[in-house]
């Protein structure tokens, strides 16, 4: 028989408020009202029951026992307090959420509001619950559920007989098949450790010769912008190719700090870098003629372009890849090649 395990009804720590609260309330701290309330949240209190009798726990107090007073009086007067200012305050805090919402002031004003109210309301609750419910606990015995010998004995016979099952080998085959299947899964998995995939992921977007044209389709050349002014780019017949897209600067030559091998990647003071931010993959159209700074609006990440696009602020770890440029007969500006690295977030071997 299974006599289920014993539970422990409240006490202790609510006593000893009970009592230093009846203390305040009647003059002076209660000896006989504290050692009633331990005698409550000790081993007596369980009574005495027989295995076949459900046991019946109960913190409640005998009736007639909460005289004035009494560490029962004054813990119910201390959580009447409690309750009542955390029902008050939830009232407030809704009231507040109202007059927040209409008025369109903060948000953070408003989440608050709703919080707080939530927050108070639930504490009123479990207050509620915790001293005004009647705290009564029984637990019935159950019976050992298990099933007659006879009928263990009968399925045991079932499971253990050779014409329960049939077609073995092909069970057995099918069995054997899966398990290979998986583990061949499984080791193909190494595979991913080997040479990464680089650069087939990343195929080529500019080639040598493509002209650079507006979003219209009209051609750029080295009268297009002023200096300290910007433009959207993209290879001419490509422009819905969303990793070919530039943002074309204009800069004065003479503040260039190019490295040495891209020294002519900027005719007449000419820079396209990629649009895509290498942080998370935005795009990089605000710039700040100024500081000469290309800024991303989504984590604001700033590239310095007089130096290559070098990272100089926010979660950016990695330049912008630069497109290299030369001007034709016609002035027109065109690619020498693809971008110096892969554009977008970086993965593999890029950081």
């Amino acid at each position: 028989m299974n006599q289920g395990r014993r539970i422990r009804p409240h006490g202790g720590w609510i006593g000893a408020a009970a009592a230093a609260f009846s203390g305040w309330t009647a003059g002076g701290p209660s000896t006989k009202g504290l050692r009633m309330q331990m005698a409550m949240a000790g081993e007596n209190s369980f009574g005495d029951t027989t295995p076949d009798s459900p046991r019946v726990f109960s913190s409640e107090p005998a009736p007639g026992s909460q005289q004035h007073g009494s560490p029962q009086e004054g813990l119910r007067n201390l959580a009447t307090l409690l309750v009542l200012f955390a029902f008050m305050l939830a009232l407030g805090a809704s009231i507040g959420f109202v007059v927040v919402y209409w008025t369109s002031a903060s948000h953070a004003l408003l989440g608050g509001m709703a919080a707080l109210t939530m927050a108070s309301f639930g504490c009123g609750l479990v207050l509620w619950s915790h001293w005004f419910m009647k705290h009564e606990q029984v637990i019935d015995v159950r019976e050992t559920l298990s099933s007659p010998p006879a009928e263990q004995q009968a399925v045991t016979k079932d499971f253990l007989a050779d014409d329960q099952v049939q077609r073995r080998k092909l069970l057995l085959g099918l069995v054997s098949g899966t398990l290979a299947a998986f583990a061949a899964a499984f080791v193909s998995l190494f595979r991913s450790f080997a040479r990464p995939p680089y650069p087939a992921l990343k195929p080529t977007i500019w080639r040598q010769g493509d002209r650079l044209v507006t979003l219209e389709g009209r051609p750029v050349n080295i009268n297009t912008l002023d200096v300290g002014s910007t433009l959207s780019v993209f290879p001419e017949n490509r422009i819905d190719a969303e990793n070919a897209q530039v943002v074309l600067v204009r800069v004065n030559q003479n503040l260039l700090r190019l490295p040495a091998a891209r020294a002519n990647w900027a005719p007449s003071g000419y820079l396209a870098y990629s649009r895509v931010c290498t942080h998370a993959g935005c795009s990089v159209g605000l710039y700040e003629a100024e500081l000469c700074l290309l800024e991303c609006p989504c984590h604001q990440s700033t590239f310095d372009v007089l130096s290559g696009a070098q990272p100089t602020g926010g979660p950016a770890d990695r330049e912008l890849p630069q497109l290299p440029l030369y001007a034709d007969a016609d002035g027109n500006l065109r690619a020498r090649g693809d971008f110096s690295a892969p554009p977008g977030p970086g993965f593999w071997g890029l950081p």
